[in-house]
């Protein structure tokens, strides 16, 4: 399996237990560090995913909620929320994964953990997030 898809899977069961039991994500994300055959580079992008969801979690709901306004945020599947909020930082706020690998590998993680209508979910959420970026040029380059 790809190093990176293998660094979104831990940083989707890190993300996931932060989120539902409000533990430290160092802690957790050490924890899976240790417990898993991820190499240097997979850890650093796990890494580099987990701070920046954690850093922009505000900004990534607000895009959640715009481009799934039936679905409550507090009320959406734990995974399918985080799942979300890792594919919108990718291609939205970092911009260093081009937008159709970020929804492709969103909708893997969908299947994997999440529900039986997670995948659709998913794609349907990211692919409008999307059209509208081609539309109106919302990206947001980090660090400017």
């Amino acid at each position: 399996m790809q190093v990176r898809r293998r660094a979104r899977m831990l940083t989707l069961q890190t993300l996931y237990e932060v989120d539902l039991a409000n533990h430290a994500a160092g802690q957790v994300l050490q924890r899976h560090f240790e417990n898993s055959t991820l190499p240097s580079e997979g850890q650093r992008f796990a890494s580099q995913l987990i701070s920046g969801v954690i850093e922009n979690e505000m900004q990534l709901d607000e895009l959640i909620v715009r481009y799934a306004p039936e679905w409550p945020l507090d009320q959406m599947a734990a995974i399918d929320r985080n799942i979300l909020r890792i594919a919108i930082f990718e291609f939205v706020l970092d911009g260093e994964t081009p937008v159709k690998v970020a929804i492709n590998e969103a909708v893997e993680l969908a299947k994997l953990f999440g529900s039986e209508s997670s995948p659709r979910f998913v794609n349907g959420v990211l692919g409008s997030l999307a059209s509208s970026i081609g539309q109106r040029g919302i990206r947001k380059q980090r660090g400017k």
